[in-house]
Parts: structure tokens; C-alpha cells; sequence
């Protein structure tokens, strides 16, 4: 498909963000009179679901220890829902299973769950938790589990089978999607909003731009002429943290086990929830019985036909580079060192026989395939969704994306001056405002 000369509407990036927002963009263009999807032109320098979209884990959950980052959940999780078949969605339900240093967290979580209706459990005290865990997996073992948040809603979707999906209801709209073109630069007219991009293609003009990049937003961030680095103004005494920097590049920890998925069922056959553990409990190798951590540590798992067997997680960890080491292509070659490799294979596959007798001695079905991936992390490792040039919405997820489903959605109402309060404490003035978002005891930055 050859480039127009303009398009009203230039979206960056052919993922989860991108897609969300031409295709809810087209229905408010179209329901409002202002236009329809031949507005909107999305381009990306690879493909759909090329990027962190197409490799992500997928999981779809409200478990946030932050108010806002639930309510926006809750309205993502509904626009899941709204179609499950296409979103490729499997909702069955997620859960949060907890050592007491994060109890008080998750009871705040499920008290604040329950006051926007979302449907939870919450069950306390190790007993309890080992009694519940048993009903549903017999060979339940993790220990030091003091609570269980059982969110019934949610679950995962196959990720590039979600983005296609979505790809094929936008252009359903009119929305054209050009892949292999590589935004080089953005032309800034003299009020200073965007005026164009200059791309590996030709040069396309454009009245508004939305940028849904994933780890390149900062790239793009620098062709904005956008701060480097932010003050941050302490809430408890107004004082402030001068010259953070505005991306930290983290190794996203992921991968899979190559078992039949369907090994991990229920007691009664079931496809089960999302597992999410986070515990203090002493790590042991399951190869060798040494001693892993002593430390909090955390893992996120569920089967998955569209990987071939248990794919999963755990905590990410920050990528000791220079910035324009990484920001060439966080998924090129030059990346490759950063992404998970036999210490987090080690590390995941023992915590998943720490968790259920059945992953025992399973260490060499560990699949190395690509999985996870470099994500460009925000100073307080929440998105920036915002409005930037008077003509850009800039989302800058933090790695939180593939979940946020529903953000494309709310920045198309947007757009077309529907101003979101969901999305208003995701603004970058929140900085130097000090209105940061509580930090939780969690050992993942996203929780």
C-alpha cells in the first residue's frame, strides 16, 4: 500500500496501542460526523504485533496496588470482554497469591476491587490459603502464603492472534495499516505542533498524531524535543529530585515450558486461572537443590496453547546500559544479552516446582524461544499518557500495555474532546505536581 501525501490521523505503531486506538478512533470519528477510519493511517517499522505485542505474556488482570491503575484495568477487562472471540480472550479469572509482607496490600486491593464492583475473593491466613489452593491444584506446595486475592474477571489473551484480531476490525472501519515503514524523524511547524513525519517511505503530513510505540516511545519522545529528564516533587514535604531520567530500559523476564498445557488443569479439569506468586519464602534449584534466593522473589504463570505449554514470568530487572545502547532496537541483536537466559530459566522453573509437585524435574523442557522482551520504563514505572505539540497523544506505557486494551479506546474519546478522568492521573505534569502513585510491597515495578 503506497503512503499518502496526509492523513488526517498518524498513528505510530501497529501494536496493542496503536491498533486500540484507529479502530475506537474510527468509531468516534464515525459516530460524531467528523470522518471515519480513511482518516487514520497507522504505520509501524516491522509489522502487526511485531514488537512487545506480539511476545508478551498476555495476561489481563485488576491487581493493583494503585487506585487509578484498577479503575483503568476495570474499564480494560470490559473492553476485553466486549469481544472475546476476536481479542483471541480466555477469561479464566487471575490470582494473587501472597507472603504477610504483602498482606495489608492485597486486602487494600480487594476492599477497593469490591468498591467498583469487581469481582474477587479474598481468602486469609496460611491454612486457609493451602486449604484453597488445594481445592483447586492437589498438589499445591508453595510456601509462606498468607493470602489469596482470587479476581474472577480477567485472565490472558494469545497475544498476535489478539493484535490480528484487532488489526482486522480496524480496517473493517477503513483504518489502513502500512508495515516496513520506519518513522526517521518528525517536522515541527512554527507554533510547534507536529507537522509531519519524515519516514524510511517519504515525508506524510498529518493533522494529529498518536505515538503507541511500546519500547521505542523513547526515540520518538527525543524527536518531540521532549525533557530528557524530570523533577520529581516529593507529596510528604514538597521538596525535590532533580534531573531523573526520564526511560530506564528493564529486561522483561519471560518464558516457556515445553509441557502439554493441558497438564495444568484444575482438580475437576478446568482451565485454570493466571497464577501470580510473590513470596519470601527460600528458593531451592529443582536440579540441584542449592539455594536460589533467600530474598522476595516473584512468578507469574499459565498454560498456553498458543506458545506450546506453561509460559510465564518473573521480576524484570534493569538493563545496566547507556541509554543509545539500547535505544537503537530494544529487539535487535544488540539486545539479545539483555533478554532472558539460563538464570532466569533456572530460577522460573524452580519456583514453578516450588509452587506445584507436578513441574518437578522439569528444568529441561525449557523451551529458548523469544518470549519477554526490553521495556522503556517511566520514572515512576507508571504509563504517560498525554497530550503533547497540541496535535500528539503520547502513550508511553511502561510496560503495563498489553492488558491496557481499553487506553485506545479513551484516547479516541480524546481526541475528539472527550476529556478522560480515568486517564488524568497518568499525566506527565504529575511530576512536578508530586501527584505520584502509591509504591507497593510487591518485587515487580508494575504492581
Amino acid at each position: 500500500m503506497a503512503l499518502p501525501e496526509h492523513t488526517p490521523y498518524l498513528i505510530i505503531g501497529a501494536g496493542i496501542h496503536g491498533l486500540s486506538t484507529a479502530y475506537h478512533l474510527a468509531l468516534q470519528l464515525k459516530s460524531t460526523g467528523r470522518g471515519d477510519g480513511h482518516d487514520i493511517l497507522i504505520i509501524d517499522k516491522g509489522g502487526i504485533a511485531a514488537g512487545a505485542s506480539g511476545i508478551a505474556c498476555g495476561v489481563i488482570r485488576n491487581n493493583y496496588f494503585q487506585s487509578s491503575m484498577r479503575e483503568l484495568m476495570a474499564h480494560s477487562v470490559e473492553v476485553w470482554e466486549s469481544d472475546p472471540k476476536n481479542y483471541s480472550y480466555h477469561p479464566v479469572g487471575y490470582m494473587q497469591i501472597s507472603c504477610e509482607s504483602m498482606h495489608a496490600d492485597v486486602a487494600s486491593i480487594h476492599a477497593e476491587q469490591q468498591a467498583i464492583d469487581y469481582d474477587s475473593e479474598f481468602v486469609e491466613g496460611e491454612a486457609d490459603c493451602s486449604r484453597y489452593m488445594k481445592g483447586i491444584f492437589h498438589d499445591w506446595q508453595a510456601q509462606s502464603i498468607t493470602s489469596v486475592l482470587h479476581e474472577k474477571p480477567g485472565g490472558y489473551a494469545n497475544n498476535a492472534s489478539a493484535m490480528y484480531g484487532l488489526a482486522s476490525k480496524a480496517e473493517a472501519e477503513g483504518v489502513r495499516i502500512v508495515t516496513g515503514v520506519t518513522l526517521q524523524d518528525l517536522e515541527l511547524d512554527s507554533s510547534g505542533s507536529v507537522s509531519a513525519a519524515l519516514t524510511t517511505s517519504g515525508k506524510i503530513a498529518c493533522d494529529y498524531l498518536v505515538v503507541g510505540a511500546g519500547p521505542w516511545a523513547p526515540q520518538i519522545w527525543q524527536m518531540l524535543d521532549l525533557p530528557s529528564s524530570v523533577d520529581i516533587k516529593n507529596p510528604a514535604d514538597g521538596s525535590l529530585t532533580t534531573g531523573v531520567p526520564m526511560w530506564v530500559y528493564w529486561s522483561l523476564q519471560e518464558g516457556t515450558l515445553g509441557v502439554d498445557p493441558a497438564v495444568q488443569t484444575t482438580n475437576d479439569g478446568r482451565a485454570p486461572p493466571v497464577i501470580h506468586v510473590d513470596t519470601d519464602a527460600p528458593l531451592f534449584s529443582d536440579v540441584d537443590g542449592s539455594l536460589i534466593t533467600d530474598q522476595m522473589w516473584g512468578i507469574y504463570y499459565k498454560p498456553d496453547f498458543n506458545f506450546g505449554g506453561i509460559q510465564g514470568g518473573a521480576a524484570p530487572f534493569i538493563v545496566d546500559k547507556p541509554f543509545h545502547q539500547v535505544a537503537v532496537d530494544p529487539y535487535g541483536p544488540e539486545s539479545a544479552e539483555f533478554i532472558t537466559g539460563a538464570d532466569f530459566a533456572h530460577m522460573w522453573v524452580s519456583a514453578l516446582a516450588h509452587c506445584q509437585q507436578r513441574f518437578a524435574g522439569a528444568m529441561p523442557l525449557y523451551k529458548n524461544e523469544p518470549s519477554g522482551g526490553i521495556g522503556a520504563f517511566t520514572p515512576d514505572s507508571f504509563p504517560v499518557i498525554d497530550c503533547f505539540r497540541g496535535n500528539c497523544h503520547f502513550i508511553a506505557d511502561s510496560n503495563h500495555g498489553y492488558k491496557m486494551i481499553g487506553v485506545g479506546k479513551l484516547v479516541a474519546q480524546e481526541i475528539c474532546g472527550q476529556a478522560s478522568s480515568l486517564l488524568k492521573p497518568f499525566r506527565f505534569s504529575r511530576y512536578a505536581r508530586g501527584a505520584l502513585h502509591p509504591v507497593s510491597n510487591s518485587p515487580f515495578p508494575w504492581s
